[in-house]
């Protein structure tokens, strides 16, 4: 009975699990996404962080 189980077992995974071969997608596609965004996070950080910390100091000042 346990041989039919495992058979069955093995069907369903086989039926029910995507083709690897048919889904690699487009890792370079992705790599060159993420690079980008986080270039384009750090660059507008370095531009924006002069005046974001003068907007949170004066913030800060008018709390105390």
């Amino acid at each position: 009975m346990g041989n039919v189980n495992d058979l069955l077992v093995r069907i369903y995974v086989h039926l029910l699990a995507p083709d690897r071969d048919k889904e690699r997608g487009d890792v370079p596609g992705w790599v060159l996404i993420t690079v980008m965004s986080a270039t384009i996070v750090a660059a507008l950080g370095a531009i924006a962080k002069p005046q974001l910390s003068a907007m949170l100091e004066a913030a800060l000042n008018k709390v105390q």
